[in-house]
């Protein structure tokens, strides 16, 4: 699989301040990258880097095999960007919004009816940009940014202040790109989030990556109880150790019919990067 991103040892400073210190990782091809951390982590420095807007301190980040301290014409085109500011144009149609940057891209008109159908805005095609609702204006961001058909597409945190509902939706159509052949980078606080989509995550705190790797596999490295957690249709909750020893009993449960739940006793998301967030702390 092609590298899209590839970061090593990367470094920024901003004069005495360290925001980002030796962060290393590559983004495949086709791949949805979850970068995870509160804010102030250094998430949207590294989109910055990634994109050209800053230069790195030290280290190597290649984008398309190219340094992203001179990005080429080429590689811009290849770039789609959803940044905390929308920078839609209020007076203006959804179809007038993506008319703008047709021009901009020589994109031909025709293709604007279709961008709009595919994040479910066809429909508000002649309606003005300051009439729509917040998850509306978020799809619209995207699909100005999917407009020009990027390889790759950098979202950050595209689904903050969103009900459930457009967070939803906004995952839906996250999914369909990399379906179409996109490569996704996302930045998100959102561990849930994190977890549906994104084939690999880095836990990013401080200016540092805590941990990296498949979302379950992180998961499933912090561990420590390592129990079979079973809830009884009676509300009795019974754990036993995750071995071949349980077996039995846990096999008697089900053949009486008293199980309700099952679970295994790994940690979600959230309680690893509070963990490896709270290690980080003891440490300094």
């Amino acid at each position: 699989m092609n590298e899209v991103i590839k970061m090593q040892n990367l470094r920024k400073n901003f004069g005495d301040k360290t925001v980002l210190n030796d962060i290393s990782c590559t983004i495949a091809e086709n791949e949805i990258f979850g970068l995870l951390g509160p804010s102030g982590a250094g998430k949207t420095t590294i989109i910055n880097i990634l994109t050209g807007q800053i230069k790195k301190t030290e280290g190597e980040a290649l984008v398309f095999g190219e340094n992203t301290d001179n990005l080429s014409d080429g590689a811009y085109s290849s770039i789609g960007m959803v940044l905390d500011v929308a920078g839609l144009f209020e007076r203006l149609t959804c179809y007038q919004n993506l008319a703008v940057f047709a021009d901009i891209h020589d994109i031909k008109k025709k293709e604007i009816p279709e961008v709009l159908e595919k994040v479910n805005l066809l429909g508000e095609a002649k309606t003005k940009a300051y009439k729509l609702s917040k998850g509306m204006r978020q799809r619209l961001v995207i699909a100005r940014a999917v407009l020009h058909k990027p390889k790759l597409l950098f979202l950050d945190e595209p689904t903050s202040g969103l009900d459930p509902t457009n967070a939803l939706e906004i995952h839906t159509l996250i999914a369909s790109l990399r379906e179409q052949g996109a490569t996704v980078f996302l930045t998100t606080h959102r561990m849930d989030e994190a977890m549906k989509l994104c084939d690999n995550i880095a836990l990013l705190n401080n200016g540092v990556i805590m941990e990296y790797g498949a979302p379950d596999v992180v998961c499933r490295k912090y561990n420590s109880l390592d129990t079979i957690e079973i809830l009884l249709k009676d509300g009795t909750k019974v754990a036993l150790p995750n071995n071949a020893e349980s077996a039995d009993e846990i096999a008697d449960y089900f053949k009486t019919g008293q199980v309700e739940t099952i679970h295994s006793s790994e940690p979600d998301l959230e309680a690893v990067f509070l963990s490896v967030t709270d290690k980080k702390g003891e440490n300094q």
